[in-house]
């Protein structure tokens, strides 16, 4: 299995439009940094966590003419405003595209991308076909099996997911004892780290450790980056030798 970080910044990405900061001003590719994706790679099929913004450009640049499957960690917008663009998958491949989605995320698709929904649609639009998945159950797209894990965005579900012995979460701050033994035994930990200051809905970078000491696995990787954070080498200083810093692009591959 080979995972693909396409995008390992926060909802403004980075640089940030007009800032002038040293982290977006820097010239480290590392320090670029588009929305929060992956692409997940195993027997043979490929798989997409969350369509934010850059969607687009992510497929292009990682050079990806087809995909499985999307599955959405939830609703903000720089998770779900790319989903348009499964558009050429539509229509290079005659397929509609399975997005798998909680019931909740599900409505808030239909409610922003009202048109894909609607009666009798507009030609071109995009064809996707929601599958209902929630924290309770783990489920299966073709041989792959994926295990939903609940964290909490601040008031907000969100679900990451554990496939084999690598798990992926962004957008949490708290979970609950029950959500988080279905971590433990992960060998690649990927979490999010928004910045060193405390906030309301996002681990900082104390957390994030602490949550990582706590779960041991062998290697974690921190997504879900902003501006705020500093820039990539110098917090990969900073941090223990089994974590550092995800970066667009990165791949790791698991036996």
């Amino acid at each position: 299995m080979k995972i693909t970080f396409l995008g390992t910044g926060t909802s403004q990405g980075i640089p940030v439009v007009g800032c002038q900061c040293t982290v977006c001003q820097s010239a480290n590719p590392k320090d670029k940094r588009l929305r929060c994706s992956i692409l997940i790679e195993d027997q043979g099929k490929k798989f997409v966590v969350d369509t934010g913004p850059d969607f687009r450009q992510q497929m292009l640049v990682n050079d990806i003419d087809d995909i499985e499957a999307v599955l959405m960690t939830h609703e903000h917008m720089d998770h779900i405003s790319g989903l348009d663009d499964v558009r050429p998958f539509n229509f290079r491949h005659q397929k509609d595209m399975p997005i798998y989605a909680t019931e909740r995320v599900q409505k808030a698709l239909k409610r922003v991308y009202k048109y894909i929904f609607e009666p009798n649609p507009y030609p071109g639009i995009p064809q996707i076909e929601l599958h209902t998945i929630s924290k309770a159950s783990a489920f299966n797209i073709g041989n792959t099996e994926f295990l939903p894990i609940e964290v909490m965005h601040h008031k907000m579900p969100v679900l990451g997911f554990r496939v084999k012995d690598f798990t992926y979460i962004t957008d949490a701050k708290t979970i609950t004892p029950e959500e988080k033994e279905k971590i433990k035994g992960t060998k690649i930990l990927v979490l999010n780290a928004l910045r060193k200051k405390v906030h309301l809905s996002h681990l900082h970078l104390d957390e994030a450790v602490a949550w990582v000491e706590e779960l041991q696995p062998e290697k974690a990787y921190f997504t879900h980056c902003s501006h705020l954070l500093g820039l990539n080498d110098d917090i990969n200083h900073e941090l223990p030798d089994h974590i550092e810093l995800a970066y667009d692009g990165l791949q790791i591959e698991l036996k």
